[in-house]
């Protein structure tokens, strides 16, 4: 196997996750990248922000202590398998990006699994789909980083640190909202993002 993380820690990913599937799989040899770059992040000091909300965040989380609730886990969702961390001593960062994989598409993955989704797989489609899964999942454990990704370093520095700030009620709910996430209505009011987007969305 080319991956060089444990089997052990590779177990408890997938226990943390839940199942064991390609994007989980992917999210472990980025995880693999990023700890041989920047290392493990010892509370705050290494920072990722991702650019999905894909299975391969929770391989991030886990392996790299990257996490939301820390702060150093940011999400930009732009749909990209693209990975990007810092370490905050010396300001040294890695861009990585999945490549288009080597390996070709089963074409009839997509129509198992919209058949899948819909409760209509035979069983006979449901071994073909864990199958393709399966390979899959040893193709990406195994390749070689070069293969999976590109990878550069970055110029620009981390993203601040996560500000710990006061809240404050929204004039419309009365639930208490982060300083930074308020929003001021025409009214004057203040509101959370959800009321103020249905109370002054246009349209």
């Amino acid at each position: 196997m080319s991956c060089t993380i444990p089997m052990q820690d590779i177990e408890k990913a997938k226990e943390f996750h839940g199942h064991w599937c390609s994007g989980l799989a992917l999210g472990i040899r980025v995880a693999e990248l990023a700890l041989r770059e920047v290392g493990r992040s010892a509370d705050e000091e290494v920072v990722a922000l991702t650019e999905c909300d894909m299975c391969a965040v929770d391989a991030i989380q886990f392996l790299v202590s990257c996490t939301f609730g820390k702060g150093n886990l940011i999400c930009r969702d732009h749909g990209k398998a693209v990975f990007s961390f810092w370490r905050r001593r010396d300001g040294k960062g890695i861009r990585i990006s999945r490549k288009t994989l080597s390996r070709p598409e089963d074409p009839r993955v997509g129509e198992l699994n919209r058949k899948k989704r819909e409760g209509t797989l035979t069983e006979e489609e449901a071994t073909l789909l864990r199958e393709n899964r399966e390979e899959k999942c040893r193709y990406l454990m195994e390749a070689p980083l070069e293969e999976l990704f590109t990878w550069k370093r970055l110029e620009e520095g981390p993203p601040p640190r996560a500000a710990i700030e006061p809240s404050y009620p929204c004039e419309c709910c009365g639930e208490l909202v982060m300083a930074s996430r308020l929003r001021r209505g025409e009214d004057g009011k203040s509101y959370c993002i959800p009321c103020f987007e249905k109370k002054f969305r246009k349209g």
